[in-house]
């Protein structure tokens, strides 16, 4: 298992780069500075559609969780626990905002159990452990876009 990076974050950066997302409605920014890498991201509001006359109040946009990476970070694309994304959507956590995530590092998981649902064309995906284990790494935050093959979780 490799230890997290020791490189000192910036918080003041960080804010400035998530305002910059909102005042110039951009959906992502990425900045690089020698062996840091900031992105900082935000997903479109989910949609419900529902049957009947019942209105249904759409969550607004929330920035998606800042990724730190120092280059030459692990691939974890290789790594033999990794769960990869099987689609392009939206990676959600829970199975509807405020309720708890469906697991979090240090999770015994069972192989076939729900661990995040990929939002893709208004359809939810619930995505399953591949395998039994321990979740030890959760790679994507809530409400992040994710591409295909994009690592999500390490089940060890």
């Amino acid at each position: 298992m490799m230890k997290p990076s020791k490189t000192p974050i910036d918080t003041a950066l960080i804010k400035e780069l998530a305002e910059l997302l909102s005042e110039t409605d951009l959906t992502e920014i990425e900045v690089q500075h020698d062996h840091l890498r900031i992105r900082v991201a935000r997903a479109p509001a989910p949609v419900t559609i529902t049957q009947g006359p019942s209105v249904v109040a759409q969550p607004a946009p929330v920035a998606a969780p800042v990724v730190l990476a120092a280059e030459g970070a692990a691939d974890f694309s290789k790594h033999p626990g990794v769960l990869t994304s099987p689609m392009v959507g939206t990676a959600y956590l829970s199975p509807e905002p405020g309720a708890a995530a469906f697991v979090d590092v240090g999770a015994s998981v069972k192989e076939g159990q729900t661990v995040l649902i990929i939002e893709a064309m208004k359809t939810m995906n619930a995505i399953p452990a591949p395998r039994s284990g321990i979740v030890t790494r959760v790679l994507v935050g809530n409400a992040q876009p994710v591409e295909y093959g994009e690592p999500l979780l390490i089940i060890e």
